[in-house]
């Protein structure tokens, strides 16, 4: 056990993606070897709600909660950097206009059809009972229930509350670093999964789809990114980039979820040496409104549409198409998938009729098993990204450079 958890995690769990992929294409049959995925996705889902409500519990009613410019500042970056997502795809969209196939439309009972239904479903969500809100994952609900709590105790718990509230907040972190100490099984188990049931054949019909999609979203997170991080350190952002893409992104491509790599995310700050308040608060928020993949999915599926209808899109209706994508990706779930149900939503801009959007979700899902994975690859690592980004400048701007991590010039070592 030891020898197992003193390996680097990135190993251990590039082993398990390569076992999975080869047991996959061999073994085929042996579909229990995927149950360690789903077991593991599975705890981490389960684990993280538990964790958000308690850690955010547990910051505030001590009294140490640092909600102050530098979380306006992450929330500047989550919002910039999802519109900028959006504008880079509507660019990649003129430049790479593509059409696709239609087919069986998809069926959903939940698709929003406007943008005041979008932001009623948050407003909602919020005020939702706190149980039901860590049963069904809802983290809107959870980070305002856990604020409300977390202020009551700080105003009338006893010091031995307070004490049991870290206590709990512990023990709960500790039964995360123990899940994703078996990241390296679960990874293979999803791998595995996903080789044996799809292989190479969505890029057969949809490859030149896929390929805009994809490729957007790899210019957002290795150029547009990156640079709102340069801006704002002054240092080269390409290795906190590579660190984030490394240790959160891996495990987000093959989970699919934002809401279940918050445990990961969680993990990775404390690593960056972050505070814990701060990013308590900050990483569940980023996987409800960060989503830079997302804005970039239901730009670029609702022009592919009105390419494929022959609707003209003019420069300042796909303007306006950007600023809807980053409200709407705001509201999406941060479960697989969850950005494909709002392409309806942006297809009505255009007079494109829902059995017809509908239909383009359809197509959403089919690609999905790639579009879906690297969208919440580029949304889960920004999270950590631009929470680290903005304590690093406050650190810099207070005269604490020494304190930022040797990647960026500092002189603190911090976890590998």
């Amino acid at each position: 056990m030891k020898r197992y958890t003193g390996t680097s995690l990135i190993l251990r769990i590039a082993i398990g993606l390569v076992i999975g992929a080869i047991l996959g294409v061999t073994l085929k049959s042996w579909t229990w070897i995927g149950i360690m995925g789903s077991m593991f996705v599975g705890a981490l889902r389960a684990v993280a709600p538990v964790l958000v409500f308690v850690l955010i519990i547990s910051a505030l009613s001590s009294g140490q909660s640092k909600l102050d410019k530098k979380f306006g500042l992450v929330l500047f970056f989550y919002m910039l950097s999802t519109f900028l997502a959006a504008a880079a795809a509507v660019a990649a969209s003129f430049m790479f206009p593509v059409t696709m196939k239609l087919g069986e439309a998809a069926q959903s009972d939940t698709v929003p059809h406007n943008v005041w239904e979008v932001l009623q479903n948050l407003l909602l969500k919020m005020v939702e009972n706190p149980v039901s809100a860590i049963v069904n994952g809802n983290y809107i609900g959870i980070l305002f229930w856990a604020a409300v709590l977390g202020i009551g105790f700080s105003k009338i718990a006893a010091p031995e509350t307070r004490r049991m509230l870290q206590d709990a907040s512990e023990a709960v972190s500790m039964a995360v670093r123990g899940i994703i100490n078996l990241a390296p099984f679960g990874i293979c188990g999803l791998v595995f999964t996903t080789v044996s049931e799809y292989g190479l054949v969505i890029f057969k019909d949809y490859g030149q789809l896929l390929l805009v999609l994809v490729g957007c979203m790899m210019f957002v997170a290795l150029v547009i990114d990156p640079l709102i991080v340069f801006i704002y350190l002054k240092r080269n952002p390409y290795p906190l980039v590579f660190r984030c893409l490394r240790e959160s992104g891996i495990t987000a491509f093959f989970t699919r979820s934002s809401a279940a790599n918050i445990p990961v995310n969680m993990e990775l700050c404390e690593k960056l040496g972050l505070d814990r308040d701060m990013y308590s608060v900050s990483i569940p928020l980023g996987a409800t409104i960060n989503m830079d993949g997302a804005a970039i999915t239901i730009t670029i599926m609702t022009l592919a549409a009105a390419n494929t209808l022959g609707i003209h899109v003019d420069v300042p209706s796909a303007l306006f198409l950007s600023v809807l994508s980053t409200l709407a990706a705001c509201g999406a779930s941060g479960v697989a998938g969850g950005s494909l149900l709002l392409i309806p939503m942006a297809c009505s801009l255009f007079g494109i009729s829902n059995d017809v959007a509908m239909q383009v979700v359809g197509v959403g899902f089919i690609i999905g098993v790639v579009q879906d994975s690297v969208e919440t690859m580029l949304n889960s690592s920004g999270d950590v990204m631009f929470a680290a980004t903005a304590e690093y400048a406050t650190w810099i701007k207070e005269g604490r450079a020494d304190d930022l991590p040797t990647f960026l010039g500092g002189k603190k070592k911090v976890e590998v």
